[in-house]
């Protein structure tokens, strides 16, 4: 599921190149879930779809996904610790210990998304210790949180793979947070 990139970035955030994860099918769960909840009009989060840990057993990064409602979005509210990023898809927001990653999908597989997409919501989590705060980890953060949403948007089949590019555009927003 990750690429060079994504991996790189797992490096920088864990402060390590030696991980351990549990391979319980994340990936074909969450686009499982998100077409099912789609399916229902349900927005339920689906817990720990992919989590990757230093072997020492420090800080875990997870990545969860949810069906979003429009007013989930961030917009040009303040919020601490998080940046607005753009060039790829509906909203991106990152920060030292948390990432944010919405986007829209329309599937020929998932029924209804031509009249209305499915609005899915990326999440990524660092547990505490947090790494300092600083543009390389949120950047890698974000580049974590993109790899993870891309894959997932592939195995929905949405198109234009949702908006997003094959690598994460690391552009940030001119609008004040």
């Amino acid at each position: 599921m990750l690429s060079p990139q994504a991996a790189g970035a797992l490096t920088t955030v864990l402060r390590t190149d030696t991980f351990t994860h549990a391979p319980t099918g994340g990936l074909e769960r969450a686009a499982d879930e998100v077409a099912s909840d789609y399916a229902r009009g349900e927005a339920a989060w689906h817990e720990d779809m992919c989590t990757a840990r230093p072997k020492t057993g420090r800080a875990a990064l997870k990545v969860d996904f949810r069906l979003y409602d429009p007013v989930d979005l961030i917009g040009k509210t303040r919020v601490a610790h998080l940046h607005p990023y753009e060039g790829m898809c509906r909203e991106v927001h990152a920060g030292f210990r948390t990432a944010f990653l919405y986007v829209d999908c329309v599937s020929p597989r998932i029924e209804g998304s031509q009249e209305v997409p499915v609005r899915v919501a990326g999440t990524l989590d660092l547990d505490p210790p947090w790494p300092p705060d600083t543009v390389a980890i949120r950047e890698a953060n974000l580049t974590a949180l993109h790899a993870a949403t891309l894959a997932l948007v592939k195995r929905l089949g949405c198109g234009n793979n949702a908006g997003l590019p094959d690598r994460a555009v690391l552009k940030k927003s001119g609008k004040v947070t």
